[in-house]
């Protein structure tokens, strides 16, 4: 190679994990406003309890990410991320008990009591979520574990940011795709795209040339090979953009549907353009040494965008403020878990990405179920606008001490 040359970003294993990451989440998200639709809409369940069925599988997701770092840095990350992909794939099989009265039927046999159709479904929709999400957790954080191994050092914060577009727009096309499905064709024809995704992505994985993983000596377990312990005021900061993250995958489709939005699926299109958008300056600003000006900023965009989505009411704002939204949480995310990896050592590579993941996923945990409170008892705006002031917060915390902390702590 040239003096001055970097190594080659999209190798085929680079690009196959992408591919399989994209099926997985796409088809994970088609979920994420429909399920929120087909509970308030077919089963009558109140909008205060919608968060709960929605935040089920991130708290599961919270229960293994810590122990799936561990794993991934112990054992082969491509047959730990084929396994839990396989198994998250016949997870989506449990949805369709849960949406017929099949279920209801059987554990009213079983206990011999008369028990409510509509409790037993929402129950069976809150147990099956929470499997996936112990699924979900476990094959996401082998699968970006695996693309920072098949990734060059010197180009690590922009092949983060490209795998990270995959995921990002596939929770933004998916959400779009799935409210088409759904509206015109219904639930159960929904669950079997997602399934198909799913195995076109266990295919992918399958063509993944990983990396030969050298034997690990197995350690004596204690907290910091679960929590990169250095990084935990970073963890606390990461909960509030996240908290905002999750108030809009499951609630703009009925937020939109609020203001009169003919389709509110658009918002997804320009999120996902905006995530794209922001891809292709962020990574690199990181890569140059510009983390703490990636951060605040994103922050900081993210929150305006808020502020005029939850205030301005009509199609334009809509989908502008979708377009911000996408670029501050595009530039946000990977510049975030660049700083878990440049806090840690090489074998807590593992560890890092599921402390990021964690704080991840407990926020959006947080969005959705505060979001279907406040949704339910106030109104969508008053989410919104919450959404805008954890956001605002979130600048001030990461100029006060998160930026001290990570230029105390890093290692790289």
């Amino acid at each position: 190679m040239k003096a001055g040359q970097k190594d080659r970003l999209w190798t085929t294993g680079y690009i196959n994990v992408c591919i399989a990451n994209f099926l997985m989440a796409c088809s994970f998200n088609l979920l994420m406003p429909s399920i929120p639709l087909y509970i308030t809409e077919q089963l009558g369940v109140p909008q205060t309890r919608t968060g709960v069925v929605l935040a089920s599988y991130a708290i599961a997701i919270m229960i293994i990410r810590p122990f799936s770092g561990y794993i991934v840095d112990m054992f082969s990350r491509k047959k730990v991320l084929l396994v839990s992909f396989v198994c998250y794939v016949l997870i989506f099989l449990g949805y369709f008990n849960a949406t017929t009265e099949g279920a209801y039927k059987i554990i009213g046999l079983l206990s011999g009591a008369s028990w409510d159709f509509y409790a037993v479904t929402l129950g069976m929709f809150i147990a099956v979520r929470f499997l996936h999400g112990l699924a979900w957790g476990m094959s996401t954080v082998s699968s970006s574990t695996l693309a920072i191994d098949v990734v060059p050092s010197e180009r690590r914060a922009e092949g983060i940011g490209y795998y990270g577009t995959f995921t990002n727009v596939a929770m933004a096309i998916g959400p779009f795709i799935a409210i088409h499905i759904y509206q015109h064709y219904g639930f159960s024809t929904l669950l079997w795209y997602a399934i198909g995704m799913g195995v076109l992505g266990i295919i992918a994985v399958s063509l993944i040339k990983a990396p030969v993983k050298p034997p690990v000596e197995k350690e004596k377990l204690s907290f910091d090979r679960f929590f990169l312990l250095p990084a935990w005021p970073i963890f606390l900061n990461q909960l509030l953009p996240c908290f905002a993250w999750g108030t809009i995958g499951p609630f703009v489709a009925q937020y939109g549907k609020m203001v009169n939005v003919d389709n509110p699926g658009i918002f997804f299109l320009f999120w996902a353009g905006g995530i794209i958008v922001s891809r292709v300056f962020a990574g690199k600003l990181v890569d140059r040494g510009h983390i703490h000006l990636v951060n605040l900023s994103s922050m900081a965009i993210v929150s305006a965008s808020f502020l005029s989505f939850a205030l301005i009411h009509n199609i334009v704002a809509f989908c502008i403020s979708g377009l911000f939204i996408g670029i501050g949480f595009g530039m946000m995310f990977p510049a975030l878990q660049t700083l878990y990896i440049n806090m840690a050592e090489n074998n807590q590579r593992g560890t890092a990405n599921s402390t990021y993941l964690v704080g991840f996923d407990l926020g959006l945990a947080l969005g959705m179920l505060l979001g279907g409170y406040v949704s339910g008892l106030f109104s969508f705006e008053s989410l919104y606008l919450i959404s805008s002031a954890v956001c605002l917060l979130s600048v001030a915390l990461y100029w006060v001490v998160s930026r001290k902390v990570f230029d105390n702590k890093r290692l790289r």
